[in-house]
Order: C-alpha cells, then structure tokens, then sequence
C-alpha cells in the first residue's frame, strides 16, 4: 500500500547525512497554465480531454473521468506531477530523502522564489522548464545570488531543463515542417518554452541556448525505441552516464546549443540522433545530432556542478527503461 498523500503543507527540512537531498522547481504559474483558453491555438498545454482523444484508449478508466481527475489543462498537468513520481521513488531509495517538490505558483497561488528556503536543504536542485514564454517567468535578481551563493557550497549540484522551443519563427511554412517532424498532435504548431530557465541561465552565465524541438531516430525496424545516445564517457568525470546507452524517446527534444567554445568547463556528454526520415531545418542545415547532456563541472569559486538535461527525461510520460533508470540513479548519487 502506497503512503498517505499530502497536500498543503509546509516543506519540513531535510537534515544532512553526506548523502544527496534532491529537489524539483516547476518553473511555471499552474494557475497561467491551467487557465489558459482551450481556443488558444499556441503556447498552451493540451487539455486532459484532448489527451484522452489523441492517446485513446490510454486513459480511458475511471481512474481519468471527470469525477475524479481533471478535465481541462489542469488534468495535463498533474500529468506532469505524477509522471516523476518513479524517478522521486528511485532517488528516494537511493539517498534515503524524500524528493522535495515546488512549484514558482502552485495551485492554490502560492509564489515560491527560489531562496534558502528551498536551497537550504537541498543538495541537488531540478529546474523544470515547463513554463510557456508568453507566462513571463523570469528569476529574480534576489534568485540568481541566493542560488550563485549556494553554488559556492561544496557538492551542490544545478540541474537546468530547459524544455523545446517549436515554432519560433513567424514563418509559418517552417512551423509546418517543424510540425510534421515531431508529428505529436498535442503539440501545436508554437509552442515555446522555459523562459524562467532562460533568465537563469543568462545570469549565470551558462552558455547554452535551448532550441528547436527534435524528434529522436529510432532503432531500425522499430517506430518508438529510441537510437542509442552517443556518449562521450571520457569527459564524464561524474559517472552520469554509467549504464546509460539511451534517454526517454520524446518526439520534440531541445537541442542545447552552445554559445560558446566546448571545453573542460563546457563539455557535451551525450548527443542523440535526430530522426532522418522527417524533413526539419536543423538536418537541412547539416546537422545530425543535437546536444543532450551537458555539463559544467566545478570551477573557479563555483563549487557546484551544472548539468543540462531535458525533463522529460525524469518522467514516465514517454515510457521507461532500465537505461533511464541507471541515469536516475546516478544523478540521484553524482560524487
């Protein structure tokens, strides 16, 4: 039997025992997010009906009816919250702490910045970049030295998930071709996001930009397991990628592209191959892989890591393997 839910409460601080204490940030405003208008042809979440229509029969149990889970966007969402809830049982096991989750405005429109309230127990921070752009997220200059002083603590690390950037362009025959590639119904054909994690990483100076939304290649003679991830375990110092030969398959991934020099302080540990049979501007630019896995080790008077890795990637969405889980597990134990 599963434990009792709660819901409501205060965060009850974790105590140090060497052993990681991980936290989520959902970087969106729930109440934006759920109450955008279903007529809304961009920038919005699918409604729980209309993922009930495009997955059908996925989700169609009492468990998903209107008496008892939401029907509108904010079905979708709690999607999202109950999709992580594997990877927050892994690491869990693996650290013997709970999974702190927070939300920048929950449901109930509480605003929550990033501030020791949240870093002071927390070893590993997990920015998801869930938020819309048109939301206007943005961290605070409060946020950006509350969390570049917790950097300064040794063995912190930032986890930063920017999510896909579909559609940005006011053309609308390449936000045709775009969607074709990723081919997901659910996915309009703008949709643009992670604002918040945009800010974040402009104030730290992480040189990444989040981009495009990729759909992976696929093992031949297969239509959903994804290729195997091209990994570079030299540069891996911190051993995220042991036992990891492929990410989740999700049909519009970001590319992490750099904006500056690749080197011991920027380094690509993982690209994925963009799928070849589906016509998009990053291949026809000559591309054939996109930046997955990203990571900035210590350096200077920053004593905790960085690493980019999408979100969708910590959830059970989009399937799940045991490939995933060893990344899981790693993140949820990195030296």
């Amino acid at each position: 039997m599963s434990a009792a839910r709660t819901y409501n409460q205060a965060h009850v601080a974790r105590p140090h025992n060497g052993r990681r204490r991980m936290s989520i940030y959902w970087t969106w405003s729930y109440p934006w997010e759920a109450q955008r208008d279903p007529a809304e042809m961009s920038n919005r979440f699918s409604t729980i009906t209309e993922v009930r229509n495009v997955a059908w029969p996925a989700y169609e149990t009492p468990d998903y009816d209107a008496a008892n889970f939401l029907q509108g966007i904010a079905g979708t969402l709690e999607l999202f919250h109950r999709s992580t809830l594997a990877f927050q049982a892994l690491a869990e096991e693996a650290t013997g702490h709970p999974v702190a989750v927070f939300q920048r405005i929950d449901q109930a429109g509480y605003r929550l910045p990033i501030d020791d309230r949240i870093l002071a127990d927390t070893d590993t921070l997990m920015v998801f970049g869930l938020d819309h752009l048109p939301s206007e997220q943005d961290a605070t200059p409060d946020e950006v030295e509350a969390i570049s002083r917790w950097l300064h603590r040794e063995g912190t690390c930032l986890v930063l998930a920017p999510h896909h950037d579909v559609g940005f362009t006011d053309d609308y025959a390449q936000r045709q071709v775009e969607y074709l590639h990723h081919g997901d119904r659910l996915v309009p054909r703008q949709q643009r996001f992670s604002q918040y994690t945009r800010s974040l990483m402009g104030a730290l100076q992480v040189p990444v930009h989040n981009t495009w939304g990729l759909r992976p290649a696929v093992v031949e003679g297969t239509t959903d397991q994804i290729a195997p991830l091209t990994a570079f375990h030299d540069l891996d110092t911190s051993g995220l990628l042991g036992g990891v030969t492929t990410f989740n398959f999700h049909p519009h991934l970001p590319h992490y592209e750099l904006t500056a020099p690749e080197s011991q302080d920027l380094r690509v540990l993982g690209r994925q191959r963009v799928d070849p049979h589906r016509p998009h501007p990053f291949t026809a630019a000559g591309h054939t892989e996109f930046n997955a896995l990203i990571s900035m080790p210590p350096t200077g008077a920053r004593s905790g890591h960085i690493v980019l890795v999408d979100s969708t990637n910590f959830t059970t969405l989009f399937g799940g393997t045991d490939s995933l889980q060893n990344f899981w597990r790693n993140v949820a134990t990195m030296k």
